[in-house]
């Protein structure tokens, strides 16, 4: 018959040691309840329609505060938008000229006569 020595049971009970442990470690957390006072977040809802509330409202209010930005970014992107409409419709009416000598030019988005170099309008 053959005996163990002390490093050979330690070495084999030693994770199952520890799996206890850790299981018996969480118990008493995981069995916790959420009493008055305490600092407990509930998903089953018994306390998580406040922590809703609470984060829809802060919601809200930034929504409200960055509405004035938004704004701002929305109408320059309006006038950004309306420049580009209005320099493709008088591209195309430079190009469409009966003027021979009227000319797009694309950095200025402007229709230049040929002969002066001044600004026209087809």
């Amino acid at each position: 018959m053959k005996l163990f020595s002390i490093q050979q049971v330690l070495r084999g009970m030693l994770p199952v040691a520890m799996l206890i442990f850790a299981g018996a470690w969480q118990a008493p957390v995981l069995a916790a309840t959420c009493t008055q006072g305490s600092t407990c977040v509930t998903v089953d809802g018994s306390g998580g329609a406040a922590l809703s509330n609470e984060q829809a409202r802060e919601n809200k209010e930034q929504w409200n505060d960055t509405k004035s930005l938004r704004n701002k970014v929305n109408t320059r992107v309006e006038k950004e938008f309306d420049k580009l409409d209005h320099a493709i419709d008088a591209e195309e009416r430079c190009n469409d000229s009966s003027n021979l000598s009227a000319y797009w030019e694309p950095n200025t988005r402007k229709c230049l006569d040929r002969k002066t170099g001044r600004q026209i309008n087809p």
